[in-house]
């Protein structure tokens, strides 16, 4: 199979999908909800463009570059949010972000 080689990838971004879903559900429970608005809109972006360029990576795409380089970009944003915010949820999405933005830099180079 020709997305063997992008195996520790496609965890990674599936990781990075469930961090940001389950964050987006937590945020949507907090007593703020106006303030955690910007961190909910960005976990659904980072969520849809990880489920995307996993499905991507496992079709075979011929954009691996160009996709990388953008989820890259979203995880970034993503991360930077959910790091100023100090809820367990959060911090754990944050992570798997930034984890997620380090290794799209990879493919994207």
């Amino acid at each position: 199979m020709s997305h063997e080689k992008y195996k520790s990838m496609i965890t990674t971004l599936h990781e990075c999908m469930t961090a940001c879903n389950h964050c987006y559900d937590s945020c949507l429970k907090e007593d703020h909800l106006e303030m955690m608005r910007v961190c909910i809109r960005l976990d659904r972006e980072c969520a849809d463009i990880c489920s995307y360029f996993e499905q991507a990576l496992v079709r075979g795409t011929p954009y691996v570059s160009e996709l990388a380089a953008l989820c890259a970009k979203i995880c970034e944003d993503c991360g930077n949010e959910c790091k100023k915010h100090d809820h367990d949820h959060c911090q754990k999405c944050a992570e798997a972000c930034f984890k997620c933005a380090e290794e799209c830099r990879k493919l994207a180079a």
